[in-house]
């Protein structure tokens, strides 16, 4: 199932704040294994993107504070103070190798805009061409709670998707995904390749375990490899403290967790809608039309419909969901939330248009 990707190809690798950390703030030597995986892929001749966590763990040492705040505008403070003394520390260490970093600060309404998406881009390709290592983290500091990624690792499988990445390779502190969680059970087992459709991908999900000091865990793992598998790339979950564990992992070595990705990805304009666009709202269609719209590849019609939910304007990104409650894809709306209620279950020439042409519409099963 594994294999090597191809020569050239870029990689993003993501790494988390409890791996960076130690005894509350920056862990310096951690910071240079980080850099170090990075610089021996672009040695390798893959140029790399690095999305880092740890701006908010960075600076909580300075004000005084042993765990992370709870309340937003404490999380931008901490943000704020932080992100400069990481930066700081990655230039500086990359510097010693001989190679420029650059900041790129991203928020989900930035990539939410077409024309902003595509800007992001070509700066980082622009950046990988140049031999600049691109540093990316979310803008803590800005960013409000309804534009938030939420967390780095699904961050990382959108520039993954922006670089058209030969691999997602993403750090941690353990060695992978388990079937169980190693911590309470000596019957957890490493799981050394699955495919983004396996079920032990969605019960791992539901796991409630994340870091003290970062956003993430298992299941935002789980849900950023998917992401990536959605567009063809392959990711591996692993441990940032391991040797040469990037290199092994672009090579192809059994190395963490490997979930294949799908044979075919998506278009660039799909992959836009599907992560780049927070969803708005949720129609809800019977099953005659989760048939049409997911076996036969057509536009999803009023007549399908049995709810609607949420207030959006023709254009914005919805979830279409079945009516036990499985999500089938996402799209844009060809009619705002107020008219396809007027119009749900009615014939398309009454409905006045498709409620989500084919074209706009991506299929998630």
């Amino acid at each position: 199932m594994r294999r090597p990707i191809a020569p050239g190809a870029s990689v993003v690798v993501k790494v988390g704040s409890s791996s960076l950390t130690g005894d509350g703030g920056l862990d310096g030597a951690a910071v240079d294994t980080v850099v170090g995986h990075v610089e021996a892929l672009w040695g390798g001749g893959h140029p790399t993107v690095l999305v880092t966590s740890g701006a908010v763990a960075a600076g909580l040492p300075v004000l005084g504070l042993t765990e992370r705040p709870r309340d937003l505008p404490g999380l931008q403070v901490a943000a704020a103070v932080g992100q400069g003394r990481l930066m700081e520390r990655y230039a500086a260490v990359f510097a010693g190798h001989g190679r420029v970093v650059g900041q790129v600060l991203l928020t989900r309404d930035v990539l939410a805009r077409r024309g902003q998406y595509l800007h992001a881009r070509e700066a980082l390709e622009r950046m990988l061409g140049l031999g600049v290592v691109p540093i990316v983290n979310e803008n803590d500091t800005v960013v409000v709670d309804e534009l938030r990624f939420g967390d780095n690792d699904r961050l990382a499988a959108i520039v993954s998707h922006l670089v058209g990445a030969g691999m997602l390779v993403i750090l941690g502190d353990t060695k992978g995904l388990y079937s169980g969680d190693p911590r309470l059970s000596d019957e957890a087992e490493l799981l050394t390749a699955v495919r983004h459709t396996d079920e032990v991908l969605d019960e791992l999900r539901r796991s409630p375990t994340r870091g003290v000091l970062g956003s993430g865990g298992v299941a935002t793992k789980v849900a950023a490899a998917r992401m990536a598998a959605w567009s063809g790339i392959p990711t591996v979950i692993a441990a940032a403290s391991e040797p040469d564990v990037a290199v092994r992992a672009v090579a192809g070595d059994e190395v963490g967790t490997w979930v294949a990705p799908r044979e075919s990805g998506l278009t660039a304009r799909k992959l836009w809608i599907a992560f780049g666009l927070p969803a708005e709202g949720t129609i809800t269609v019977d099953a005659g039309a989760a048939r049409a719209v997911v076996e036969r590849g057509k536009s999803l019609l009023a007549a399908g419909i049995t709810a609607v939910d949420g207030i959006f304007e023709p254009g914005a990104a919805v979830e279409v969901v079945a009516d036990g409650g499985g999500l089938i894809g996402k799209g844009l709306a060809g009619l705002g939330a107020s008219d396809l209620m007027q119009v749900q279950g009615q014939h398309s020439t009454v409905a006045g248009g498709e409620a989500i042409h084919r074209d706009d519409l991506v299929i998630l099963v």
